[in-house]
């Protein structure tokens, strides 16, 4: 499969030193790539440079092999790059649907945009039942997983090639959290490629085609989810198991 994104021995950092130290990562098309590491190890930050909310200081990151450096979060967003982050970023007063909309702000200038947000909202809503289900709800009244699943689903209205998901289980009971990442593996069967930072180390392992551990700003090892999984260095740090079991 043709790479997606590259970032090419990326630095980047926060304004008192450099957080990533010569990142090196790609992901495919339609493939799950997962982040691993300890707190600090600068997982997040990676996914902030590619969707330009960080600018890198040294290397390049590049989308279908074109440099994207220079762009802004929303000239990436345009281009393909949806950034899911961490925190909950639902407006919880607003309708399921409105927040659903609210992922195609870009495309509703007049008349025909209003109608292709219409149409696309209608599509998304077919892959995520919640959204039709509850959809003159506020989202705030959804549970934990039911929130994420609105935005992933909000995440896809601009139909993108690549989606950055930071910690999407945080918080959620095994339940939802199961439910989350079935929609992160059925997005890639269906041609989404995903970027993917997880402090689950487990189950993002298990649903990632490929993943790489990071540790002070650098890639230490990096290989399939399935390897990684049954590394006994993987296994002792970041799996709760002894090494050698």
């Amino acid at each position: 499969m043709p790479d997606l994104l590259v970032l090419d021995h990326v630095t980047a950092g926060y304004g008192l030193g450099d957080v990533l130290h010569g990142v090196d990562l790609t992901v495919a098309e339609g493939e799950v790539v997962c982040l691993i590491g300890p707190n600090g190890a600068g997982k997040s930050t990676v996914l902030r440079t590619v969707s330009g909310l960080l600018r890198p200081g040294g290397g390049q990151v590049r989308l279908r092999g074109e440099p994207v450096d220079h762009l802004s979060p929303r000239e990436r967003l345009l281009r393909g790059i949806a950034h899911v982050p961490q925190e909950r970023s639902l407006f919880p007063a607003m309708s399921v649907w409105d927040n659903l909309l609210m992922g195609g702000h870009i495309l509703d200038r007049g008349r025909a945009g209003r109608a292709a947000v219409r149409e696309r909202a209608d599509t998304v809503a077919e892959q995520f039942p919640i959204v039709a289900a509850r959809r003159h709800e506020a989202a705030g009244s959804l549970s934990g997983g039911e929130q994420k699943q609105v935005e992933l689903a909000r995440a896809l209205m601009l139909d993108p090639a690549l989606m950055l998901l930071d910690e999407p289980s945080i918080g959620l009971e095994p339940r939802a959290r199961q439910a989350v990442f079935a929609t992160v593996r059925a997005l890639a069967d269906a041609g989404r490629s995903i970027l993917l930072v997880e402090q689950n180390a487990r189950s993002g392992l298990a649903v990632a085609d490929r993943a790489a551990v990071l540790e002070s700003g650098r890639v230490q090892l990096n290989g399939t989810g399935r390897a990684l999984l049954t590394d006994p260095r993987v296994a002792r740090l970041y799996l709760g198991a002894k090494e050698g079991v």
